[in-house]
């Protein structure tokens, strides 16, 4: 964990410095904690041994620049891939540096939106959310091999769940493609009119764009020294760029053993006493 004599990182916004110095209180004593988290999360985590010390926000508005793709031909959008990517890299990076302002060992429940803005059709909102928690212990071995809070997209049940069996987080992990899928021919418009068949030239080109999103993210926790990566998501959007440019952008919370022994929990069966 920080020490409590760490000021908020001064790159932050002014209004942001002053809510997290005023959170953080002084002396070691917090004044006011916020949190994203259900009740039911809350006290999981609390019991997990982490209390929640606030709810940190990263932000960047981006332009998305323009790139023209090939009309017969499947190819990765590279300057779109590297936007996307760098957009949300610029909020998880802002929502780190409030986490750590706060002294937190990382930040659980994280939540990455897009969001277009009608100021312009090339710019985007990219926000990073979640709740930054603190080990009530006060251990330091808590946070990523570059010395960062650790982060997740885990629920607090998860985290709970997670730590109970042995394993932590080491943070959350993502990779992304933007791709131009290439278009049909007239000729294989007309060939594939009234049949059932596959269409091997689309398939390829969604299967290739997955992959090199899937194997990103899987470079990002090899880089996190992570054994696994848990809760894995893979979402698709075309943010208004043409009907044959798609996004796969995939995410998830890279994990490590923290005991040899991984005892999981026995589920308990609950009846409820409502109609």
């Amino acid at each position: 964990m920080s020490s409590d004599k760490q000021p908020p990182a001064s790159d932050l916004p002014v209004h942001a410095r002053e809510r997290l110095t005023a959170m953080r209180g002084t002396a070691g004593h917090r004044t006011l904690f916020t949190s994203d988290l259900s009740v039911n999360e809350f006290l999981l985590v609390k019991e997990a041994g982490f209390d929640p010390v606030g709810m940190v926000v990263g932000s960047s508005i981006y332009h998305i620049g323009y790139q023209q793709g090939n009309w017969s031909k499947n190819q990765e959008m590279t300057v779109l891939t590297q936007a996307m990517y760098h957009a949300r890299e610029l909020a998880m990076t802002r929502m780190e540096e409030e986490a750590d302002a706060l002294g937190a060992d990382g930040i659980i429940g994280v939540r990455l939106k897009v969001k277009h803005l009608d100021w312009s059709e090339h710019l985007a909102e990219f926000v990073a959310i979640g709740t930054a928690v603190a080990a009530t212990e006060g251990s330091s071995n808590l946070r990523t091999v570059h010395g960062k809070p650790f982060t997740s997209d885990l629920s607090g049940q998860d985290f709970w769940t997670l730590l109970r069996a042995g394993y932590r987080p080491v943070g959350m992990v993502m990779g992304n493609c933007v791709y131009h899928v290439a278009h049909q021919s007239f000729g294989q418009w007309f060939n594939t009119m009234g049949q059932n068949v596959e269409m091997t030239n689309f398939t390829q080109a969604l299967y290739d764009a997955r992959e090199l999103a899937m194997e990103r993210m899987q470079a990002e926790a090899t880089h996190l020294q992570a054994e696994g990566i848990v809760g894995v998501d893979i979402r698709e959007g075309s943010y208004g760029w043409s009907s044959h440019v798609i996004e796969f952008f995939t995410v998830g919370t890279a994990v490590i053993a923290i005991r040899a022994d991984h005892h999981i929990p026995t589920p308990q069966l609950v009846l409820t006493v409502n109609d």
